[in-house]
């Protein structure tokens, strides 16, 4: 997978350097490069913002600037959709992420900066337009670190152990079960039975039970996109009887 992101702050991105994205950019898993519209700013102080028509508080990203960084961006990866990261955009999920690893092999990501971006760079460039969550950030780049991780990991190779991918949280629509390690015993507290017992079969019931539980607890919402089986709608509803009568006592 090639990634390119257009960004006022590349430096931003070098978080993806270390841990895992690190190992797959060495192992050339992944690419990345990234391109600054400041030198595709015709002025002499590479300004890139000005203020919006009409008025409004801050400052808009020019079109100009953007489509130039662009246009260099298409020739390097032709086959690339243009993503940009705003808060507009709909919902970037594991789901999306599973879509793009599949299919895809590069994509281009716009940071956004200060206000938003002019409209017409937007309707002229953009595919498709994704946000990470119902919340301001300062500046698109952290959001297409969070885009890159997210889609990197699902990638053959970059994560080591394949398992550690397809039982994440979010991997199955639902929420992972609670995890323990050692020491068996801290604070009075012990690590269930099961996960102690050696039964493969027993321990992967459970896990499957708590992270149909845990998705009810905390994320019902997930539920509700997904079909249960007759056996996950049972281990469910223990998982219930057992937290309303552990409420009750």
């Amino acid at each position: 997978m090639k990634f390119c992101v257009i960004t006022l702050l590349p430096p931003v991105l070098d978080a993806l350097k270390y841990g895992i994205t690190g190992k797959a950019l060495e192992q050339q898993l992944i690419t990345l490069s990234c391109i600054n519209p400041r030198e595709y700013a015709n002025n002499k102080h590479q300004r890139i913002d000005d203020a919006p028509y009409g008025g409004g508080p801050g400052m808009l990203m020019q079109a100009p600037p953007l489509h130039g960084a662009t246009l260099a961006a298409k020739k390097k990866h032709p086959r690339a959709k243009v993503i940009c990261l705003s808060p507009q955009g709909r919902r970037f999920d594991q789901d999306s992420a599973k879509k793009i690893a599949e299919n895809e092999t590069e994509m281009i990501l716009v940071a956004g900066r200060y206000e938003g971006i002019d409209q017409r760079y937007i309707d002229k460039h953009v595919d498709e337009e994704w946000s990470i969550g119902d919340y301001t950030i300062s500046g698109g780049e952290l959001a297409a670190a969070v885009v890159i991780d997210t889609i990197s990991r699902l990638i053959p190779g970059v994560v080591g152990d394949q398992l550690s991918v397809t039982e994440d949280t979010f991997y199955q629509g639902l929420l992972k079960h609670p995890q323990y390690t050692r020491p068996e015993i801290f604070e009075g507290e012990t690590v269930p039975t099961v996960l102690l017992s050696g039964n493969h079969e027993k321990i992967k019931q459970w896990n499957l039970k708590n992270n149909l539980g845990t998705t009810w607890l905390k994320r019902p919402d997930l539920l509700e996109k997904t079909t249960l089986s007759k056996q996950e709608q049972e281990l469910l509803n223990a998982f219930i009887a057992e937290y309303k009568k552990e409420e009750i006592s």
